[in-house]
């Protein structure tokens, strides 16, 4: 990796720790503006805009650490990628809802479009992290420094943007990085370990056996693979932006050099020892049960 490339990459390391959720200085906002339904990892459907009944007032959860056990696999595979403390804390100063009750659906309205806009700069900031995208880098950077600016915005100001248009212009540089590490993740390939397939975006894969498959350099952005088989395979270069990865059996395969995946993602799956993650990654505490 060239001087230049290694100084980028630590730049984005440090950038990530303003995109990692600090539940201390939110609101729970999590816990009331989004909305719940049991078919996606919920006991129970909840409106949005009404508090989790586990929200205690200080904001915290009363059962954060038996989510899985309780049934709430929905609250493990969210990430709010720092959207909350930048809405509680900096574009409403830190006043919260239950203080000032006439801002509570103005607050939820922003931290819907925060979290958004937070997620697209950790993907950003993870595509100027790989060596596959030098050729792209000022692009993202670009595109990065432009995200940033638009976080910044007034709540206000936030309420009036395009989003589906914003998320539309980084997704197409996000489609370029995945090409190129994809690409790469093939020519690195030293030999086939299974029949290559390719999936389409949101492939329904729910419970679907994919070991004989070569998934390295696979694009399984958006699908559906809730309790699929991955074990012992190979997930290099793999893009899982935006996967469902519940309950999806990891154990024994490599991730180490995965595309576009999250913690969030990991805490909802199954692995073992053997599981590879990124340093960067908390092993969840159900691998070792």
């Amino acid at each position: 990796m060239s001087q230049d490339n290694s100084i980028n990459t630590h730049k984005t390391h440090k950038a990530y720790r303003n995109l990692i959720a600090d539940c201390e200085k939110c609101f729970g906002l999590c816990c009331v503006a989004l909305y719940f339904a049991a078919s996606e990892g919920f006991p129970n459907n909840k409106d949005a805009g009404q508090p989790c009944i586990n929200l205690q007032p200080d904001f915290r959860c009363s059962i954060h650490q038996t989510l899985r056990e309780k049934g709430m696999k929905g609250c493990m595979a969210f990430d709010c990628f720092g959207a909350g403390q930048k809405v509680s804390q900096i574009s409403f100063s830190g006043l919260d809802w239950r203080k000032k009750p006439e801002s509570a659906m103005h607050m939820f309205e922003v931290f819907l479009i925060m979290r958004q806009l937070h997620e697209l700069v950790w993907y950003l900031t993870e595509a100027l992290t790989l060596e596959p995208t030098r050729t792209i880098h000022e692009e993202l950077q670009v595109m990065l420094a432009k995200t940033e600016l638009v976080t910044g915005l007034s709540p206000e100001a936030l309420l009036k943007i395009d989003v589906a248009a914003q998320r539309a212009e980084v997704n197409a540089l996000l489609l370029k990085t995945s090409e190129l590490v994809r690409a790469e993740a093939l020519l690195g390939q030293k030999t086939s370990t299974g029949r290559k397939k390719s999936f389409g975006r949101g492939a329904n894969l729910i419970g679907a056996d994919l070991r004989k498959f070569n998934l390295r350099g696979s694009n399984l952005r958006g699908a559906y693979l809730i309790a699929a088989d991955l074990r012992g395979t190979d997930l290099t270069g793999t893009d899982f932006i935006g996967a469902d990865l519940r309950d999806a059996d990891l154990r024994g395969a490599d991730l180490t050099k995965s595309l576009f995946l999250t913690q969030a993602q990991i805490n909802t799956t199954k692995g073992d020892n053997f599981t590879k993650i990124r340093p960067s990654f908390t092993r969840p505490r159900q691998w070792d049960a």
